[in-house]
């Protein structure tokens, strides 16, 4: 019967769920640098002042960097319909970078004349985005923005209540913990905190970490727009191979104002600094917190990511800890999982 409810409790909570993950990922997370200022502000600060702190922090990480984004796109915005109106009136001409590219250099700058450089094809190109199938893309768009702000609220206000009630919420999770794993429970709860401790350690701080280098290599190198181009690397390094992407994408962009080999260098040191982060960084922080082996880091970050998306980030890596944690102690011959010690 008890199985029963809590069946229809996920069910009836199921849209909620990733809000309640998220916000028990940022608790965690949080707790430390909680706990440290709980202890200067005393009792009276940590039933309502600092939950509200924590929380607001939360939100402004994440809201900040979306206003400074929309800020720079609207001020972009009056250049980009000026480029549309030029490019119908007259075609986008050939970019000389794209001539001196070696071997299909010719062959791209042929075919670019004839489809983008003259005006009828880029008109009737543009002409197709003003179609009613945009404007329900927009409106699609519009519904599922509102869905995860909607989501993104409930987040705030279920960390605010963790941080708030935290002691009674860990007392129970450890009640809870002892009587479905026994005496292992509280083990593989720590093993589950310190390994969302080392992924938000290995992903996201060394992921904001490559953004600041990249986006001082990509000023060095005289990329447009470096400061948010620096940015939006700094979000993608946090996913695995992302900073690759963002590195490519820079060159790419520096490759069509014609500096070349500006832009392979730029690229080679991307790729190289995502290759080390990747591969040997991010495991031996997201390992060493659980001693979990490199394979089952990747395995747990890819499968995690593939089967929840970027709650998977967190939760891949957990699970693989957990799941470790249990195989090594039942084949040390400790008691198998779900079955109460004597």
């Amino acid at each position: 019967m008890a199985a029963l409810f809590v069946l229809l409790g996920l069910w009836t909570l199921k849209t909620f769920l990733p809000a309640l993950a998220w916000a028990a990922i940022f608790a965690i997370a949080l707790w430390p640098l909680y706990e440290r200022a709980a202890a200067a502000a005393g009792q009276a600060g940590r039933s309502l002042l600092l939950p509200c702190v924590f929380t607001a922090g939360v939100a402004l990480v994440f809201v900040l960097p979306l206003v400074l984004l929309g800020a720079e796109l609207a001020r972009e915005a009056h250049g980009i319909a000026q480029w549309a109106q030029n490019a119908q009136a007259n075609g986008i001409g050939v970019p000389p970078a794209l001539q001196s590219l070696p071997w299909a250099g010719p062959r791209l700058a042929a075919l670019w004349q004839d489809n983008l450089a003259h005006p009828h094809p880029v008109a009737g190109l543009l002409g197709r985005l003003n179609q009613p199938g945009l404007l329900g893309e927009g409106r699609a768009f519009g519904a599922s923005l509102l869905r995860r702000l909607t989501l993104f609220g409930f987040m705030l206000l279920t960390l605010f209540v963790l941080l708030r009630e935290a002691d009674a919420v860990t007392a129970q999770l450890r009640a809870a913990s002892r009587r479905a794993f026994g005496g292992t429970g509280e083990r593989i709860g720590a093993q589950i905190i310190a390994s969302i401790h080392g992924t938000v350690t290995g992903l996201v701080l060394v992921g904001l970490a490559e953004g600041v280098v990249l986006g001082v290599a990509y000023a060095v190198a005289g990329v447009p727009h470096a400061v948010l181009l620096g940015a939006c690397s700094a979000v993608a390094a946090i996913l695995p191979f992302g900073a690759t992407v963002a590195a490519a994408l820079a060159a790419l962009l520096l490759a069509a104002s014609g500096s070349l080999v500006a832009a392979a260098l730029l690229f080679g040191f991307g790729a190289a600094m995502a290759f080390a982060t990747d591969h040997f960084v991010r495991p031996a922080l997201i390992g060493g917190a659980t001693k979990l082996p490199f394979l089952w880091v990747l395995l747990g970050i890819l499968g995690g990511l593939e089967n929840f998306g970027l709650l998977g980030l967190f939760l891949g890596p957990a699970i693989m800890a957990a799941l470790i944690l249990l195989w090594r102690d039942w084949t040390k011959g400790g008691t198998p999982p779900f079955v109460q010690e004597g």
